[in-house]
């Protein structure tokens, strides 16, 4: 009985699921939470500590934690895994240096313990911009097809005009929904 109650409960959306949005200064990430909120851009100045929305999508509850990037708040981003679900790792596409910065702090957050049961979701954001990354590219640097201990997902998308973030909604329900 309690798990059919705990089944009829996430399907009707009494429950939260927690929601993670890291990546590096300067990728989009409040943007992203913003946009995913309010359906437009809105200016947005560098996050200090974190920045924490409700989203629904058709009933699903999300608690959206949107952290800081920069390099100083990176080490306490650990803090944050605790009951997370989803974690949005928000790559800017046009930042091709830091690529392989990424890289590691998507493999380090993914060999923690509070994540080992998380869903991944990559998003390339600024696609808007010529010369950005392809989705493909992206993978490949950060290489996804390697991780097989958790479900991923790259989503291409422009935070300033939403494009892709409703794909990725979806994909975000999909994924609480299997679970």
């Amino acid at each position: 009985m309690g798990f059919l109650l705990t089944k009829m409960l996430a399907v009707f959306g009494d429950r939260e699921h927690k929601v993670i949005i890291v990546g590096l200064d300067n990728a989009g990430k409040t943007t992203v939470l913003y946009q995913f909120l309010t359906k437009e851009a809105v200016h947005t100045t560098p996050t200090i500590g974190s920045n924490v929305e409700e989203i629904t999508v058709r009933n699903t509850n999300f608690l959206v934690w949107d952290i800081g990037g920069q390099e100083s708040l990176r080490a306490s981003w650990f803090s944050y895994y605790c009951n997370t679900e989803i974690v949005i790792l928000v790559v800017d596409s046009t930042d091709r240096e830091r690529l392989s910065l990424n890289k590691e702090e998507l493999l380090k957050m993914l060999a923690h313990e509070d994540l080992q049961s998380a869903a991944v979701l990559v998003l390339a954001n600024k696609q808007d911009v010529k010369g950005s990354m392809s989705v493909s590219e992206i993978s490949r640097c950060l290489t996804l097809n390697s991780i097989t201990s958790h479900p991923w997902h790259v989503q291409p998308c422009c935070a300033l005009t939403g494009e892709g973030l409703p794909a990725s909604l979806d994909w975000m329900k999909s994924r609480v929904l299997a679970n």
